[in-house]
């Protein structure tokens, strides 16, 4: 059940920035929520997403620096993991909502 607790953390958090009325900072919370708890449970595809996902949004934002360094780490832990189809869905940046 934890499992799935984490993967409704992320999609809380992709709702609350892609909603009518977006909440990066709710977006954030929820994300980090959701990357604590599966790194806690090893879920590391969830990891991997959740820092794409915070990638996506600190560049959003204007936080380069934080976009970057999430970027990175989830392209790192696709490429470990051998998630082709992941690798070459994050090597284009996601359009910004």
């Amino acid at each position: 059940e934890r499992g799935h607790e984490a993967w409704a953390l992320r999609l809380l958090g992709e709702i609350a920035v892609r909603g009518d009325s977006p909440d990066p900072e709710a977006a954030a919370t929820y994300y980090g929520q959701a990357l604590a708890l599966a790194g806690e449970l090893g879920m590391r595809p969830l990891v991997a997403h959740c820092h794409r996902e915070l990638g996506t949004l600190h560049r959003r934002i204007g936080h380069r620096a934080k976009a970057q360094q999430h970027q990175a780490i989830a392209t790192d832990m696709y490429q470990c993991m051998n998630m082709t189809l992941w690798q070459e869905r994050h090597a284009a940046p996601r359009p910004i909502r």
